[in-house]
């Protein structure tokens, strides 16, 4: 049940009939046309702005629109009053059954509730994560995973077909030197001296690589040249090293629903064909970059290349997607993994990177825009930094990675609930700082605790409901007479509950799981605030002995709290607290 959804149908309607009634001239366009919570609660429950923006299509003065709207809205037994304020800015008070429908409706969904059909099963990619296969996660990763994650049970809840995928960067360099780090790890457990020279990766994570290298070659690579098992412990330390990520992302909680390889674009076509699909659009060509901006690198010269003319499709500049030696340039790959998406037939692309990655931005969206003629969207999240602290000193890096703290330190320390929360406390492209010791206090000012608490406290007050002898099965609990809720504090309570819906869609819409956490710390502080007027003044107490039908309209309402944040913790990949420890 979306309370602002059926208000803003009402709005709709009653616009339309004043068309057809005459009122209005015919063809309004009422696209734009919203309803939402007013910026002062004191002016009413909801305002339009349907005068502000059907104005200057209707060729009429705002007042009159909100006036003639005013009057047939008022007819509505849901609507007490609807009031013209300023220029034609109309404010709506709804009659308090039309708030009070909603903890029934939260009841009867349980953790569905607010479950949506925007996305209409729409199929969209949402690609996280995708680190170098040359090492464990980091605490930068952790983040990206988590966002990315969040943001895919939010697309999922909201109606969207969603698919989890990580691309496995397997195709550069880069796994050539974890061949060549595993290599030494491998001398090393087979009781030579590895040589960790410059280069090459030095976390004591390769130890187990070069001892499984061992147990499987025994010492038959010993002393060989690197042209006799480059190839084979490229693919043989990638293995391990996706083992290895893959068990992290399972202690926090991610499943990737696919894993693509870029080695699988290399020698099959897919670049190539990719490509030519571009060029078929008369998108690529040879020719001279401009030099960069700025002061010029000493190993830059003008030289011809292939380019892709990204500028067509919003781009800075064009971009070389083939050296002038004829190799490939890193871009062409990631523009034939784009393609490759595109053909499987996704309505949406999203990419999940870490904010170094600023640059790529224009140039992939450009390149997917090109590929389907502007049909599917590629939204590209960037993920800040996390600068980790523990009572508020910064936090020593990890002797097994090497040079930076993994996923695996962060979790062990802290656990998945905790971290995956405390991720989402800050918008993806806002730095974060996070505090081991912060996180694990007890107190209103860790947001993870106070919403578990929230939900903990619920589930006690049940049962405490239960062996006082009321029924608290949400069955009963949805037939409580909620008219006995009266306390502005219980009012305001489940006016914050019916945002939730309205919420949802808007978080899914605009791909910020971060709202959700927000609207779950604001939701149990509400709870908390109810909670405590029960010491204070005890005829609020959840429980009342000699007023039955009171208490369970108390209990049905923060039962249907416990359910949206059940609700929203699930979508964040978090497990509600039954109790707190």
């Amino acid at each position: 049940m979306n309370v602002f959804a059926e208000i803003n149908t009402l709005v709709l309607d009653s616009l339309n009939t004043l068309v057809t009634d005459g009122v209005f001239p015919e063809g309004l366009n009422l696209s734009n046309v919203a309803v939402e919570p007013p910026r002062d609660a004191a002016h009413g429950d909801m305002a339009t702005n349907a005068a502000m923006v059907l104005a200057k299509q209707a060729r009429m003065k705002p007042r009159d629109i909100a006036g003639a709207l005013a009057d047939k809205l008022s007819a509505d037994p849901r609507v007490t009053a609807a009031d013209v304020a300023g220029p034609g800015f109309l404010n709506l008070r709804l009659d308090p059954s039309v708030w009070l429908a909603v903890v029934p409706a939260a009841l009867d969904a349980g953790t569905d509730f607010g479950r949506s059909e925007m996305g209409d099963g729409r199929k969209v990619n949402v690609e996280f994560v995708s680190a170098n296969p040359t090492g464990p996660l980091h605490v930068g990763h952790t983040r990206g995973a988590v966002f990315g994650d969040a943001l895919a049970g939010l697309l999922d809840f909201a109606g969207y077909d969603v698919t989890r995928e990580y691309y496995i960067n397997d195709g550069g360099a880069q796994v050539d030197v974890l061949a060549r780090s595993a290599y030494e790890r491998y001398r090393e457990a087979l009781g030579q001296e590895p040589k960790i020279v410059e280069g090459l990766y030095p976390g004591d994570y390769l130890i187990p690589v070069g001892k499984a290298i061992a147990e499987k070659y025994g010492d038959s690579l010993l002393d060989q040249p690197e042209s006799v098992w480059l190839a084979e412990l490229r693919e043989f330390a990638t293995g391990q090293m996706m083992d290895m990520i893959r068990a992290d992302l399972k202690a926090l909680g991610v499943t990737m629903d696919v894993f693509f390889s870029e080695k699988s674009l290399y020698g099959t076509g897919k670049i190539e064909s990719a490509l030519a699909t571009l060029e078929a659009k008369g998108l690529i060509y040879q020719g001279v970059l401009e030099p960069p901006k700025g002061k010029l690198p000493e190993d830059w010269e003008a030289r011809e290349q292939t380019l892709f003319k990204s500028t067509e499709h919003g781009d800075d500049v064009d971009r070389p997607v083939k050296k002038s030696d004829g190799s490939w340039t890193y871009f062409a790959p990631d523009i034939a993994y784009h393609y490759d998406k595109i053909q499987r037939g996704f309505d949406e692309l999203i990419d999940v990177l870490g904010a170094d990655h600023g640059g790529y931005v224009k140039r992939m969206k450009a390149a997917v825009s090109a590929l389907s003629d502007g049909k599917v969207p590629l939204d590209i999240k960037l993920t800040q930094l996390v600068k980790l602290y523990k009572n508020g000193e910064p936090f020593k890096m990890s002797k097994r990675a090497g040079t930076f703290v993994t996923l695996k330190d962060v979790v062990d320390l802290v656990g998945a609930d905790v971290t995956r929360f405390v991720m989402l406390t800050r918008k993806n492209d806002a730095p974060l700082d996070f505090d081991f010791a912060k996180v694990l206090e007890q107190s209103k000012d860790n947001p993870v605790f106070y919403v578990q608490y929230a939900h903990a406290r619920v589930t006690s007050v049940l049962s405490k409901a239960d062996e006082a002898g009321f029924d608290v099965s949400d069955e009963n609990l949805a037939k409580a007479d909620l008219s006995l809720l009266g306390h502005a504090a219980e009012t305001g309570l489940v006016k914050k509950l019916a945002e939730w819906p309205r919420l949802l869609e808007a978080a899914a819409k605009h791909h910020e799981p971060h709202r959700i956490a927000f609207y779950l710390y604001d939701l149990a502080s509400e709870f908390h605030a109810l909670q405590h007027l029960g010491k204070v003044e005890p005829e609020l107490r959840f429980i009342q002995p000699d007023a039955p039908g009171q208490s369970l309209a108390r209990l049905a309402l923060i039962r249907a709290v416990a359910v949206a944040i059940a609700a929203g913790l699930g979508i964040l990949g978090v497990t509600p607290a039954k109790e707190m420890r």
